[in-house]
């Protein structure tokens, strides 16, 4: 083999290789921990210079549409001051829904559920949302706009 071999060899060796996975549920779990993580790197951009402090946490979900297994996928969690929301997934699959996501608004004494948030629900892709407790038919888009009225009851007052 010649060292152009060689090295051209080397250099393919060090790209990473896809993931290929064996079934449809283990390519869902990816992305959902995936876009999850892409969701707080977004977060915190929007919050670029804002008193708000991000964490990440660990959840396990057991998902029994897939046989009952457990599963690890991040959650959020933003701070300010004595309050924090907590963006904590709670299933992988839902009618008509790939991956959700509560947000709940945590103080010393309560934990109250504001919103929902889905990875993909019917034909988007895109996150969405819905009121906590509610079931509607056409999510909202989660965008910045929504971003900042969803944590607007992070601020005392």
């Amino acid at each position: 083999m010649s060292a152009k071999a060689r090295f051209l060899q080397k250099l393919q060796d060090q790209k990473p290789r896809s993931a290929t996975f064996n079934t449809k549920a283990e390519a869902d779990i990816a992305a959902f921990r995936q876009r999850i993580s892409t969701l707080q790197e977004t977060m915190e951009a929007w919050l670029a210079g804002a008193e708000v402090r991000t964490e990440t946490t660990n959840t396990s979900l057991v998902e029994f549409l897939i046989g009952g297994s457990a599963f690890s996928v991040p959650g959020i969690v933003l701070h300010y001051q004595q309050r924090s929301i907590r963006f904590t997934p709670i299933f992988l699959y839902g009618q008509g829904v790939t991956g959700c996501v509560e947000a709940s608004l945590c103080t010393a004494d309560n934990i109250q559920p504001l919103y929902r948030l889905y990875m993909r629900c019917g034909m988007r892709d895109d996150w969405t949302l819905c009121p906590a407790g509610t079931l509607s038919v056409k999510p909202d888009p989660f965008d910045e706009e929504a971003f900042f009225t969803l944590i607007a009851s992070l601020l005392p007052g």
